[in-house]
């Protein structure tokens, strides 16, 4: 599918949080689920510890996103990257409801919304500020999701982007609009 253009800012974030949460599925279904829980050396964190620390954060920033700190007071985030879930299963469920709050506090906003402030540790950002931060640091972890999980596939790993050798066959698909980044 072709990248759809638009200008507005929170359409844009959101395709790219859309983005990054199916590239992370597409990487984490390929692992077998003992490999969900191993680490490369004892101060890596495992892909399920890192979709635990994903949800809570996603919890705290996401719940009454307009209204409260997204730092909420009974958030452990030491607690985070201790005992994750130990099935896919239930894994995926912590995922989904992340990604959930996610989308529900971002969906309803508006461009007006953009320049509200809300508070993060009790630090002022602009809407768009911790949009921007969230992003980032979602993406971040995604990252090493995918990485530990190429890892572990090694020769089996398939491509989520462009394969290796493939570049102009890609860039093709893309010029007649069959193919896009997102």
């Amino acid at each position: 599918m072709a990248l759809e253009f638009t200008t507005s800012y929170l359409q844009d974030s959101l395709s790219l949080f859309r983005y990054y949460k199916n590239l992370t599925e597409r990487a984490m279904a390929q692992v077998r689920e003992e490999q969900l829980l191993a680490v490369l050396d004892p101060e890596m964190n495992s892909i399920a510890v890192l979709v635990k620390h994903m949800a809570g954060n996603m919890r705290s920033r996401w719940t009454g996103f307009l209204t409260s700190d997204g730092e909420k007071p009974d958030r452990d985030r030491d607690s985070e990257f201790l005992d994750p879930p130990q099935t896919r299963e239930a894994l995926m469920e912590l995922w989904e409801q992340g990604w959930e709050r996610l989308f529900s506090a971002l969906g309803p906003l508006s461009d007006d919304d953009l320049k509200r402030t809300v508070l993060i540790r009790g630090e002022a950002h602009s809407v768009m500020q911790a949009i921007n931060r969230q992003l980032a640091h979602y993406v971040y972890h995604c990252g090493q999701i995918v990485l530990l999980a190429k890892h572990f596939q090694s020769e089996k790993w398939q491509s989520l982007s462009v394969p290796r050798g493939k570049s102009g066959s890609f860039n093709q698909r893309v010029a007649a609009g069959e193919a896009s980044q997102r």
